[in-house]
């Protein structure tokens, strides 16, 4: 099989499609002809029992199985009502039933001794008799009145049988035409179209059929539709299928809608039909003078086409997001490269490789929140974590935000701390963080001062510092405000009265009386640091967030509500959504319960593996989200939408790396 153009695949859980009309079946779906669900058996495998999907179902004629189940059982088959094929092979000995309307059943490689029950037809899936499988040769290991139990095969065949040969065929083939059946969906099975078929009445086609002016260069002979829902984005595949090998020989053009698309294939013979799938999106199949036309409405989505060959195949596949009040689930096949899920229970990881990406602190404007994803996309992200506790009404941080070696909210100093340092390696502890100014002062006297506070709100007795955010101001009549840089050696600016710091500037405000040893003109001498006040590794943080509790450290559970100051009877405290950030066999991991407690939480990430985690802001503002998704909407580990945040950890991709360059 060759893949024409490179799009995004997905697992789908496979539905049924299938119309026939004419003289041999008739299937309407939806339309309850016979029953035929009674006295079905649970079906095993070399003793594993398997879903339900896979029940046996009872019809006039005896038990049955799905075709799109054989494989499992080792059976090659070609799931065509009109040319129907089960072939098995054991030690090197093929031995193949096949069945038509024509024809009855035939048998190649072996003599059939006995007259088989005809296939049947339920919920669109097509049913073969128990009786076939035996006589096939699949061995029944247990026969039990609750219980059906196959040998495990040797290997499952991948590919569909084609069309059958003209092979001499023995046995006893059977006469009459299977009658319709409805049930329950099973599996993806197939829209035989044939240039001969007329449809049923209660579906006919749009218009009359042009009377071909072309000679076919190709058949459009079967058309297969699946369709998944994950969480509330559906995702349908439509595929049509050719009688040729080669999609280059059936080349095609693509007219979208508004609310759907047209396939027009010249040169390709076919039988009008029209039928609205389970998605509720209308399929119609029209003949027209220069071939084919193929309309899908879709009334919105996202649709990809591509080619397939052997047999050659065009594939329309349609991504919907049907209901915007829930958030997009995340695509386990579209993740960008170094990023792997994982679910435990009701635990799910999103971990980064270390070598494609670093963690940074990423932030909205002051007293400003945004969306997680926002803030992703913001900074060239490829997943990002709501950051630390605020306050909602002014949008402002509780605790400790450093970025790029600035500290813009200052810290309880007794919270747990996530820390990253230039090189992009991950802190884990309780930093007490403090800026230090330091220099020789008028008289040449040495002096080293520690910043009392991070805020823009002044006060003659403290020595305050604030990031400029070019809105608030800071300073008063009196007082003298100095601008300066982390590991500068002299003073910017220095300004007395109420000013605005222009965005990203930081700023030093203080009462000359009281800090006489402080300059006050640009150009003099001042040496501006970050002391962390913590383990030697932290000496080489750039950015930080304070969230907490501390809920592993080395493997452990290390949970100590005392120590970091958290009331346990208050809500902060509830089982809840939670969120962490963490380190899972060295890389980087989001961590997302979909509920519990702290103490909840931790035992599940020590379980999983994790090294060291600690919990951010959870409840209401819990969010997990990654780039890709289905249809490149992003996917979210929560289930809720939550609310904006001022902050939040994202992974950004290293520079010179692939992941930077995509």
């Amino acid at each position: 099989m060759s893949l024409r153009r490179s799009v995004l695949f997905c697992r789908s859980a496979r539905l049924p499609f299938l119309r026939r009309a004419g003289a041999g079946w008739r299937l309407l779906l939806l339309t309850a002809l016979l029953g035929g669900a009674a006295s079905a058996r649970p079906v095993a495998i070399g003793g594993v029992k398997q879903s339900a999907a896979l029940d046996s179902r009872q019809f006039a004629g005896g038990e049955a199985l799905a075709v799109w189940t054989l494989p499992r059982l080792g059976v090659a088959v070609r799931n065509d009502p009109q040319d129907l094929r089960l072939q098995l092979t054991r030690n090197q000995v093929t031995r193949e039933l096949r069945f038509s309307p024509q024809t009855g059943w035939r048998a190649v490689g072996f003599t059939l001794n006995t007259k088989l029950p005809l296939p049947e037809l339920a919920g669109g899936s097509l049913f073969v008799p128990l009786q076939a499988l035996t006589a096939l040769g699949v061995t029944v290991t247990a026969d039990a009145p609750d219980l059906l139990d196959f040998a495990a095969p040797t290997q499952v065949p991948l590919e569909t049988l084609p069309p059958s040969p003209t092979t001499p065929a023995t046995g006893n083939p059977g006469t009459g035409t299977p009658s319709p059946a409805t049930g329950s969906p099973a599996g993806v099975t197939p829209l035989p179209v044939s240039p001969t078929t007329t449809p049923p009445a209660t579906t006919p086609p749009t218009s009359t059929p042009s009377v071909p002016t072309f000679t076919p260069v190709a058949s459009l002979g079967t058309v297969r539709v699946s369709r998944a829902l994950h969480r509330t984005v559906e995702v349908q595949r439509v595929v049509l299928e050719l009688n040729v090998t080669d999609s280059r020989l059936t080349p095609f053009t693509v007219t979208r809608e508004a609310a759907g698309l047209t396939v027009t294939l010249p040169g390709v013979s076919a039988a009008p039909v029209t039928q609205k799938l389970e998605s509720g999106d209308q399929l119609s199949v029209q003949p027209t003078a220069t071939g084919a036309a193929v309309r899908l409405g879709t009334g919105g989505g996202r649709s990809e086409i591509f080619t397939l060959d052997n047999p050659a195949r065009v594939v329309i596949d349609t991504t919907t997001y049907t209901d915007t009040r829930v958030p997009p689930p995340i695509n386990p096949d579209s993740l960008a490269p170094g990023v792997t899920y994982r679910q435990q229970g009701k635990l799910h990881l999103l971990s980064f490789d270390p070598a494609q990406y670093q963690t940074r602190v990423v932030s909205a404007p002051a007293g400003r929140t945004s969306g997680v994803a926002d803030l992703v996309r913001s900074v060239g992200g490829v997943a990002g974590v709501n950051g630390g506790y605020f306050d909602p009404a002014s949008s402002l941080p509780v605790d400790l935000v450093a970025t790029g070696g600035l500290m813009t909210a200052g810290s309880l100093e007794k919270r747990a701390t996530l820390g990253v340092t230039a090189q992009g390696d991950t802190l884990f502890g309780y930093p007490r963080p403090r800026y230090v100014l330091s220099g020789t002062d008028s008289l040449g006297a040495p002096f080293s001062v520690t910043v009392n506070s991070v805020r823009a709100r002044s006060a003659p007795d403290l020595l305050t510092a604030f990031v400029g955010d070019g809105r608030s101001s800071v300073g008063a009549d009196g007082l003298t405000t100095l601008y300066a840089a982390p590991g500068s050696a002299t003073v910017l600016r220095a300004l007395t009265g109420p000013v605005t710091p222009p965005a990203g500037t930081l700023s030093f405000t203080f009462d000359p009386a009281r800090y006489p040893q402080l300059p006050r003109s640009a150009g003099a001498p001042l040496t501006v640091s970050l002391n962390w006040r913590a383990d030697a590794p932290w000496d080489g943080a750039v950015d930080a967030l304070s969230a907490g509790p501390l809920l592993l450290q080395g493997g452990r559970v290390v949970l100590d509500p005392v120590r970091e100051g958290f009331n346990t009877s208050a809500s902060i405290w509830r089982p809840t959504r939670q969120v962490a950030f963490g380190t899972l066999g060295g890389q980087p991991t989001i961590a997302y319960l979909e509920h519990g407690s702290p103490e909840t939480f931790a035992a599940a990430l020590a379980g999983a593996g994790l090294r060291d985690a600690v919990r951010l802001d959870s409840g209401s503002s819990a969010t997990a989200y990654v780039t890709g998704g289905y249809a490149d909407l992003g996917g979210y580990l929560n289930t809720v939408w939550s609310r904006s945040v001022p902050n939040a950890l994202v992974l950004v991709p290293r520079p010179g790396t692939a992941a930077a360059k995509k």
